[in-house]
């Protein structure tokens, strides 16, 4: 498995893998992306600050991770940093989160990112035991925010601190 930084080429093929966690219920998102709906949200990532990652083998993206700025224009929070993260299904459990998530902090390092956190459904059990498992603790908790058909579901934010002092 090697981790690269993603390109544009690479769209269809997160697209596809992120549709899954929708179709899940893994994320907030009830609708289902397209490239073209996704194009600006990829766009938006610049490789040298914030980048997509994507975890392939054989040509075949195995899943992806994103770092994307905590609320852009506020200085003094331009050291935290959300992350996002999507492993094809069939590729669950093979240790492709854990190398990209890897990857992702030695990249904070060089970026100077102090904090890195991860915003859940509460629901969302086996990436709540992913991040427990690396060394991330529940930071904050919004009550019944989400609903899907009726039923209130809690999102809560994972973080970590990657680095003490710069």
């Amino acid at each position: 498995m090697r981790i690269r930084i993603a390109q544009k080429r690479d769209l269809p093929s997160l697209v596809d893998i992120y549709n899954q966690a929708v179709k899940q219920r893994k994320i907030a998102a009830t609708e289902l992306a397209t490239p073209a709906s996704r194009l600006p949200w990829f766009e938006s990532h610049d490789p040298y600050q914030h980048p997509i990652l994507v975890a392939e083998k054989v040509n075949h993206i195995l899943g992806y991770l994103y770092i994307s700025p905590y609320r852009p224009g506020r200085a003094a929070l331009r050291q935290t940093a959300e992350i996002s993260y999507f492993v094809d299904q069939t590729h669950h459990r093979q240790g492709v989160a854990t190398a990209l998530l890897g990857e992702a902090e030695d990249k904070c390092k060089v970026l100077g990112i102090r904090n890195l956190f991860a915003i859940l459904l509460r629901t969302n059990q086996e990436s709540i035991a992913f991040l427990d498992k690396h060394g991330f603790e529940m930071w904050a908790q919004l009550p019944r925010v989400a609903e899907f058909e009726g039923v209130e579901v809690d999102q809560v934010y994972y973080g970590k601190r990657i680095i003490e002092k710069l």
